[in-house]
C-alpha cells in the first residue's frame, strides 16, 4: 500500500512493508506487530532520503540518503538497500545496508520504481553528499574507459558460452579451487567480496571454505546467471548476494575479510581489470586483509622463431601485386606489412625457443597503486645462451595465492599445462643477431588506452661486436591468435637445450615461498616430439 506522491520534494511518499531489518541484525516485522512497518520517501530539507517508522516514531539509526544509496533485488519480495554512511557517524564508519522484505511481488516492483525515481530526481537537483562534495554523473571507470569499449567487453563476459570457455580451463579453475579449500582458515567466518564474478563460481568456491557471507559484485548481464546458479545451490547460496554493478560504483554493508577475483588478461593486464580489483582493495578491504590473488609478476624473454617470422611477412605479400585488377597496390604494402607486425602473437610455444633465461616483472597488487598500472615501463637486460637471430620478445605471467596454510601459483608459462590465457609474444619486423654470451638489452613500456588494454612499445638491442637496435610498436587489444598448442620446432645444431628452472625462483619479499617448476624441458615420450 503506498500514499501520497505528486510533487516529490513537497511531498512524501509510503509504503507498508512486511519487514525491515539492518544486515546482520533481528529484523522488525510488521507481522509480530499490530502496528505496521512503513517505509517513507521525503525531500525534507532538500535532501531526498528513505526512513523507516512504526506508527508515529521512526525507527532510530534507519535513515537513508537517496544521493548515495543502491537498492538491491534478492528475491520476488525481499531487496537490499545499501547507503554510505557520514563521516560523522562513528558508530557506523562504513557502508551499510537494511534488508528490505515485501507483502507481494507488486509492491515490490512499485517500490523499486520509486526509488529509482526519488533518486534520479535527488541526483537532478544536484543533492551534497555528507562530505560537501557533488556526486558526480560517472564514475572512475567511465572516465578513463571508452563507452563503447566497455559495452562490447561487458556484452562479451555476460555469454555463457564465455564463461563455460573459461570454466574448462582445468588449470585456472582448478588451481583456483585449490587455493581457496587449501586455505579455509581464510575464509572460514569471513566477508568475502569477489570482484567481477562472473558466473558466481569463485564465490561459490568461497562459500565452500566456510565465508561468512560473499558479496559477488558482477557489471554484466551475467550477474542473472549467477543469481540462478547460486539460487540452484542453497546450501552455499544462502550466504552469497549477487549485486549487479560495477566495483567503483557500488555501495556494500560491510568491509571485507578478503578479497577474491580472476581479473588477469593476455599480459597479465590486458581488459585493465586489474586496476578495479586494486580499486576493490582500496574501497572494501580491512587493513591488512587478504587477497587471492595477492602478487602477478610477468615474465620475459627473447625468442627466435623462424616460422613465425615468415609466416608473419608474408600476410603482407598480397599488397606487392602491382595488377590487381588493373590497380597497383604496392603503395600500400609497407603499412601492411608494419600492420601484421603490430598484433602481439597469441599461442603456445616451446620453451627452447627462448634464447636466454627469463627476467621477470612484480606487480604486488596489495600494495600497488591504480594509477601505478596506467604506465608500465620494464627495463630488459638478458644474457644470450645460444648465437642466433632474436626476431622479439616472449611473454607470460603467473599469480600467488599466498594463503595463511598453502602458498599456490597459477602459471602460464611455456612447458606448463596450457591455459586458456596462451602465452604472448611481441615480434620485430627486423630481427637481431646475436652470438652466444653476448648481452641483449631493450625496453618495454606499455601504455593504457581507453579501449581497456595497451599500447607497447618494444626495444631490443644487441650489445656486441656491432650495435644493433630494434623497435616496434604494438596494441596488444588486436591480437593474432594463433594456434592453441606447441607445435614442434628443430633446434639450430649450435643451439643446445638450456635450463630455465632457476632464472625462476626470484625472490618477491623476504619469504622463501616455494612454487611450481614452471618451464618444464619435454620428455623424450612427451606428446609434442621435438626434432
Amino acid at each position: 500500500m503506498m500514499e501520497g506522491s505528486a510533487g516529490l520534494k513537497h511531498k512524501h511518499l509510503e509504503f507498508t512493508l512486511a519487514a525491515v531489518s539492518e544486515l546482520s541484525s533481528s529484523s522488525v516485522s510488521s507481522s509480530s506487530s499490530y502496528t505496521p512497518v512503513i517505509a517513507r520517501f521525503s525531500a525534507d530539507g532538500g535532501v531526498a532520503e528513505l526512513r523507516f517508522r512504526q506508527g508515529s516514531e521512526f525507527i532510530d539509526g534507519f535513515n537513508v540518503d537517496l544521493g548515495t544509496a543502491q537498492l538491491f533485488k534478492l528475491g520476488p519480495v525481499k531487496s537490499l538497500c545499501v547507503s554510505e554512511s557520514s563521516e560523522t557517524n562513528k558508530e557506523r564508519p562504513y557502508s551499510w545496508g537494511v534488508t528490505i522484505e515485501f507483502r507481494n511481488e507488486e509492491e515490490s516492483r512499485d517500490f523499486h520504481s520509486a526509488f529509482e525515481q526519488w533518486k534520479e530526481e535527488d541526483v537532478v537537483q544536484g543533492t551534497h553528499l555528507p562530505n560537501g562534495a557533488i556526486s558526480a554523473s560517472k564514475s572512475k571507470f567511465d572516465n578513463k574507459i571508452e563507452p563503447s569499449s566497455a559495452k562490447m567487453y561487458f556484452h562479451y563476459y555476460g555469454q555463457l558460452l564465455h564463461q563455460q570457455n573459461m570454466l574448462q580451463d582445468y588449470v585456472r579453475t582448478g588451481t583456483y579451487y585449490a587455493a581457496v579449500i587449501e586455505n579455509r582458515a581464510d575464509f572460514t567466518g569471513h566477508v568475502v567480496v569477489d570482484v567481477g564474478a562472473g558466473s558466481g563460481i569463485l564465490s561459490l568456491f568461497a562459500a565452500q571454505a566456510g565465508a561468512k557471507h560473499v558479496y559477488a559484485v558482477e557489471a554484466s548481464e551475467m550477474a542473472e546467471y549467477a543469481r540462478k546458479l547460486i539460487a540452484g545451490n542453497p546450501t552455499l547460496g544462502q550466504r552469497i548476494t549477487v549485486i549487479k554493478g560495477k566495483i567503483e560504483e557500488v555501495e556494500l554493508p560491510e568491509k571485507a575479510d578478503i578479497l577474491i577475483s580472476e581479473p588477469m588478461g593476455t599480459l597479465l593486464v590486458n581488459e585493465r581489470m586489474l586496476e578495479s580489483y586494486i580499486i576493490a582493495r582500496d574501497r572494501f578491504l580491512v587493513p591488512n586483509g587478504k587477497m587471492f590473488p595477492s602478487i602477478g609478476r610477468i615474465h620475459m624473454a627473447p625468442f627466435s622463431d623462424e616460422y613465425l617470422f615468415v609466416e608473419i611477412a608474408n600476410k603482407a605479400l598480397f599488397w606487392q601485386q602491382q595488377n590487381y585488377y588493373g590497380v597497383d597496390l604496392t603503395p600500400l604494402y609497407g603499412s601492411a606489412f608494419q600492420g601484421y607486425f603490430s598484433q602481439p602473437v597469441v599461442d603456445a610455444f616451446d620453451p627452447r625457443l627462448l634464447v636466454s633465461p627469463p627476467m621477470c616483472h612484480v606487480i604486488d597488487f596489495t600494495e600497488v597503486k591504480e594509477e601505478d598500472l596506467y604506465e608500465i615501463d620494464i627495463p630488459l637486460k638478458f644474457t644470450a645462451s645460444v648465437g642466433t637471430r632474436v626476431h622479439g620478445l616472449a611473454c607470460w605471467f603467473d599469480v600467488l595465492f599466498n594463503g595463511s596454510t598453502v602458498q599456490r601459483w597459477l602459471t602460464t608459462a611455456p612447458g606448463a599445462p596450457t591455459t586458456h590465457w596462451y602465452q604472448i609474444r611481441c615480434v620485430l619486423s627486423q630481427p637481431i643477431y646475436v652470438m652466444a654470451g653476448q648481452e641483449i638489452t631493450g625496453r618495454l613500456h606499455m601504455i593504457a588506452h581507453n579501449a581497456q588494454s595497451y599500447t607497447i612499445y618494444l626495444t631490443l638491442s644487441e650489445q656486441g661486436g656491432i650495435l644493433q637496435t630494434s623497435s616496434c610498436k604494438l596494441d596488444l587489444k588486436e591480437p593474432y591468435y594463433r594456434m592453441s598448442q606447441p607445435q614442434p620446432y628443430t633446434l639450430a645444431q649450435d643451439q643446445q637445450p638450456h635450463q630455465l628452472l632457476q632464472a625462476q625462483d626470484i625472490p618477491i619479499h623476504a619469504e622463501d615461498l616455494e612454487e611450481p617448476e614452471l618451464l618444464q624441458q619435454p620428455s623424450e615420450n612427451s606428446g609434442a616430439q621435438l626434432q
